[in-house]
């Protein structure tokens, strides 16, 4: 084995400390302060690897590599540090920790790749704070939307604002973005986050493609009254009302088997909460995903119709917020045919599969070609304390990255700045 496992382990060991809760849980907002307090660590790391370092204005941390070519377009290799409120120490983790331990691999051996490499923490992947996710990826290949630093998380504090804090320019962020043509590739090590490689006792897996997530805020509005003195006929119950949507949206995504459409109702939120009032209004969340979006935009309109419906039976009114909207994405052929070669260098059976979570690498798409590697994680638990990637497993994985990394950096090496091409 080329990378040196040991010290991976201990990469790990150090970045769980950070926004530790409980025995194996992790609560690391992003752009917290224990969030820069994990990303001075990891600098620390990238800087002993020979690597310039910054964190950019969208809040990235990079570490560069100089290659042969400093002029060529970059191999990126990348996942974030962010972490869910109540989730696990190898989400994102894996894919930065394993970007490192590629860079001081490749330090350790003398090797100067052929394009530079840069190892990226994204900002902001997970969503949770501001409700619109993978903040850090789309804003470097010039995807960020307007109206995005005014979002306030539930303390109230603007995302301009936590840039600010984090020592970032938010009024400078086209500085931050990417020339089109720049990035060559982009690799991805990331836990499967389900059960499939667990189930098949596989220790890492190829992905062929992501799936699509739509997010949507419902905002229902009825009429506060009394618990006890208000017939049921007359009420404008708007928990009620949710109730009732909640119920045919699972209806809706469940009505052909066998189909890998999925709809999440993850938070909800009730005004005023209190136990002998009508509720009146409610709030609630849809995550829907698809890896076929036409599909997934019929299950959207059905979404969308069975909502106005509903509200027009309960008597509320109701509007629908769209938060996130990204496409399904294919990984790139010829990225999955030299990880394919690489695992059998290492007696891998490395099963093809699709990811139903989203990842950096479904934004990066926009501006390279993409790869993506799964690590297997133990009964497919994620977003969960529970969580867990064995060292062993994640060196596997961080090996064929490694020895992908260095077949991928030689693809691209004659590609230009102007002329990259997708293989």
């Amino acid at each position: 084995m080329n990378i040196n496992k040991t010290r991976l382990q201990e990469l790990f060991e150090v970045v769980s400390q950070y926004g530790k809760i409980g025995e194996t849980g992790l609560c690391r907002p992003a752009l917290s302060d224990i969030e820069k307090e994990t990303f001075s660590v990891v600098s620390r790391w990238m800087k002993e690897a020979g690597m310039t370092v910054r964190i950019d204005n969208f809040g990235n941390l990079i570490g560069r590599l100089e290659g042969k070519n400093p002029e060529a377009p970059v191999l990126m290799i990348g996942s974030h540090l962010d972490s869910q409120p109540y989730g696990g120490r190898f989400d994102g983790t894996s894919g930065v920790l394993a970007g490192v331990e590629v860079a001081m691999t490749m330090a350790d051996k003398g090797i100067v790749p052929d394009v530079p490499i840069e190892v990226i923490a994204f900002c902001d992947e997970e969503s949770w704070r501001f409700k619109k996710g993978v903040f850090g990826s789309r804003g470097i290949v010039g995807k960020f939307e307007q109206g995005e630093l005014d979002r306030i998380d539930k303390d109230g504090i603007t995302r301009r604002q936590a840039l600010i804090d984090f020592g970032c320019d938010p009024d400078n962020l086209e500085e931050s973005v990417y020339p089109s043509g720049s990035i060559g590739a982009f690799l991805e090590l990331h836990i499967e986050q389900g059960p499939s490689l667990d189930v098949q006792n596989k220790p890492v897996g190829i992905v062929t493609g992501i799936a699509g997530p739509l997010w949507f805020t419902v905002k229902l509005e009825g009429f506060a009254g009394h618990a006890g003195s208000v017939p049921m006929d007359l009420r404008k119950d708007a928990l009620l009302g949710a109730a009732k949507m909640i119920g045919e949206i699972n209806t809706i995504v469940r009505q052909e088997k066998g189909l890998p459409t999925v709809a999440t109702i993850g938070s909800l939120r009730v005004f005023p909460d209190s136990p002998n009032i009508i509720p009146e209004k409610v709030e609630f969340t849809i995550d829907l995903r698809d890896v076929n979006l036409s599909r997934r935009n019929r299950f959207e309109q059905q979404i969308r119709t069975m909502i106005e419906e509903v509200a027009t039976d309960y008597k509320l009114t109701a509007e629908i917020q769209e938060d996130t909207n990204l496409a399904p994405v294919d990984c790139a052929e010829w990225i999955q045919e030299i990880i394919a070669e690489e695992s059998k260098t290492l007696n891998l059976d490395c099963p093809k599969m699709m990811s139903g979570p989203f990842h950096d690498a479904m934004v990066m798409a926009n501006a390279c070609d993409i790869g993506m590697i799964f690590v297997r994680c133990k009964d497919g638990i994620s977003h969960n304390p529970a969580e867990l990637a064995s060292y062993e497993d994640l060196a596997i994985g961080t090996e064929l990255l490694y020895k992908t990394a260095l077949q991928v950096s030689s693809k691209i090496k004659n590609k230009s700045l102007s002329q990259v091409e997708h293989f």
